[in-house]
């Protein structure tokens, strides 16, 4: 090696290489899911924002903005929502509107029939 030569500017991948290949075939199916860093939490959603209908579901996710609600029963996208949880002793409220839903992917969702809604809150 010449200790005087410029190092190569970045590294060259050959996607094509059979033990790259392998290795990505592997992961083929793979999804992320955070429900494993946030504690479940039960609430009440409140579906539209006069209506008296309420229906148990849980949050899986909360970051600023964005709740990640479970529930087994199907929400259209667009639909606005509150959402009601105990929080310290608290009745805690959040309004929203679902901009995203599907199955889950989990083994035990598809037993259950529960469905995935992102929510962002206001």
């Amino acid at each position: 090696m010449n200790h005087h030569a410029k190092p190569p500017s970045g590294n060259n991948v050959d996607w094509s290489h059979p033990e790259l290949q392998s290795l990505l075939g592997k992961t083929e199916g793979w999804s992320l899911d955070n429900r494993g860093v946030f504690s479940p939490v039960p609430c009440e959603l409140h579906i539209g924002w006069g209506a008296g209908a309420v229906r148990g579901a849980t949050l899986v996710f909360e970051r600023e903005g964005v709740m990640v609600i479970e529930a087994n029963f199907l929400i259209q996208a667009g639909e606005k929502l509150r959402i009601d949880r105990i929080v310290l002793g608290s009745l805690r409220s959040n309004w929203g509107t679902v901009v995203e839903g599907r199955e889950g992917h989990r083994a035990e969702d598809r037993a259950n029939g529960t469905r995935v809604y992102w929510v962002h809150v206001r």
